[in-house]
């Protein structure tokens, strides 16, 4: 057994000698990220007074910062416990954090290629030597035999032009990319449930405006049939008012198909069935919050999607230098060692060792000479693929930019139009309540009042919409903005730190 050990430390070192030499120079080239446009400021950033700016911190640019919990900044316990639950159980984010997983197997399945290989073997053979072969004595005859053999074998391809620095570069970039894709996936898990909690709240208020027109033209409806039965209005009227009421319900009804396919959405989200999730009715509170956008470029670091976007232009450009480095010769280095015996029981003796320094088969040094223009055309196809990535980098920055002008510019004209439907909801109820009036007195027909209780249910229904498209509208410009950071976190540790993906279960 000391022998077996030492033919192993004799072969291993020969391939710690050519390691420490091994390390090629890369031939992809120096890589930059692409050129955007940065403008200086965002086109509809608001102008904040201090003390309009409030609690909410502007975010600092860095990937590596641990997200904060920015939907607590609406203060709504129900969606913070929703939140907690999508981010336990959701199907998507549990795929992309296994797909982060396997990208970090392949790399590590990459750096093994920048160390030697080590076999063991043990076992008979039974061979006959042709008579040509070395160490044969011409004449003498030829009989098969047994031959016992305990050997270890090891390779390492010297990386003299880079090839598997670069296939390790572009095996990080990968794993880079799959993790900000999994923050990707995250931050959008986490907008759509805010958005879709925000949309049921909305249609629950929308139900709460019909439940009250409902009652309303009842009300009318009973009114107006005493009057009818007292000879002082037509049928029309009451069969107007009848209209009315049913034409309410059935509006009501539509809100509710809507809630009921909102709240199983919502469920699915959460990583439930619908069967057994429900939602208690809640009518929509005005969300009235100020974000401050930053400066346009703390998007290209504060956007996981720009990130992954970058990463995989990176991966590309590594791929470059593996395409080149194979216009270049390679060096495979090998060497065996170990015992034959024809008897397993003298196998271990000393003078029964051997060795083979050289290829197994073929030849240590391989120059690319002629292959018909493979080379070529891996080499263009790196390219091309690069420059693809360059133009996905660059569409992925000018979308985000605007998505953030889109969402501030919906934000400050959101602002006055709900001040303008306030102004209209107050004097549609004015309106709807003299045409009452004036109905009773007999001085407008039931037209009028019908007309005035139409525009009501029109102007309080779009003010709850709008209510609702403000909210969704704040967390659209969250996720446009590349989410929040929770300052309280980053006051205590301002170390960056690696995103922590748990295993899936």
């Amino acid at each position: 057994m000391k022998a077996i050990r030492a033919s192993i430390v004799w072969v291993v070192s020969i391939c710690a000698g050519v390691t420490a030499v091994g390390s090629g120079c890369s031939m992809a080239p120096t890589y930059k990220r692409a050129a955007v446009p940065e403008p200086h400021a965002f086109k509809e950033s608001p102008t904040l007074a201090p003390e309009e700016v409030g609690s909410w911190k502007q975010a600092e640019p860095s990937e590596s910062y641990p997200r904060g919990e920015w939907w607590r900044v609406f203060d709504d316990l129900e969606l913070d416990d929703y939140e907690t639950q999508a981010l336990t159980a959701n199907q998507d984010l549990k795929a992309a954090a296994a797909r982060v997983l396997e990208a970090r197997a392949a790399l590590r399945v990459t750096r093994a290629d920048q160390f030697p290989t080590l076999d063991l073997g043990f076992g008979p053979s039974r061979e006959m030597l042709a008579p040509g072969s070395l160490g044969v004595v011409p004449g003498e005859p030829l009989t098969p035999q047994t031959v016992w053999r305990a050997r270890a074998r090891t390779s390492y391809e010297v990386d003299l032009f880079g090839r598997v620095a670069s296939n390790v570069e572009a095996a990080k970039a990968d794993r880079d990319q799959s993790v900000a894709l999994f923050r990707s996936v995250q931050l959008t898990l986490q907008a759509d449930v805010a958005q879709n909690y925000f949309n049921l709240r909305e249609l629950d208020a929308e139900l709460e405006v019909f439940d009250r027109t409902v009652e309303l033209r009842r009300k009318a409806l009973e009114f107006t049939t005493s009057r009818y039965t007292a000879g002082d209005v037509s049928e029309l009227d009451v069969a107007q008012a009848k209209s009315e009421l049913a034409q309410a319900q059935s509006d009501a009804m539509t809100v509710a198909r809507q809630r009921a396919a909102t709240e199983h959405g919502l469920a699915v989200l959460l990583g439930k069935a619908p069967e057994g999730f429900s939602v208690a009715p809640s009518p929509l509170k005005p969300v009235a919050i100020l974000i401050p956008p930053g400066l346009p470029a703390s998007l290209l670091e504060r956007r996981p999607d720009i990130t992954a976007a970058e990463r995989a232009m990176a991966a590309e450009n590594a791929r470059i230098g593996i395409a080149r480095a194979a216009y270049f010769p390679s060096l495979q280095l090998t060497a065996a060692g170990g015992f034959e015996s024809s008897t397993l029981s003298n196998l271990l003796n000393w003078s029964n060792r051997t060795f083979l320094l050289g290829p197994f088969l073929g030849t240590a040094v391989n120059i690319p000479v002629f292959d018909g223009g493979r080379r070529r055309g891996n080499l263009d196809n790196a390219h091309a693929r690069y420059d693809e990535a360059v133009a996905r980098y660059r569409q992925q920055v000018l979308t985000a930019f605007r998505e953030v002008e889109d969402n501030l510019a919906n934000l400050r004209i959101l602002k006055d139009q709900l001040r303008v439907q306030d102004a209209a909801v107050q004097a549609s109820t004015r309106a709807s309540d003299l045409s009452q009036i004036q109905y009773k007195d007999g001085s407008v027909a039931y037209i009028e009042v019908i007309d005035s209780e139409r525009t009501l249910l029109l102007t309080r229904r779009s003010a709850v919409q709008l209510e609702g498209t403000r909210a969704v509208s704040t967390v659209n410009l969250i996720r446009a903005l590349g989410g929040g950071w929770d300052p309280v976190k980053q006051a205590e540790d301002s170390t960056p730190r690696r995103p922590n993906i748990r295993k899936p279960d």
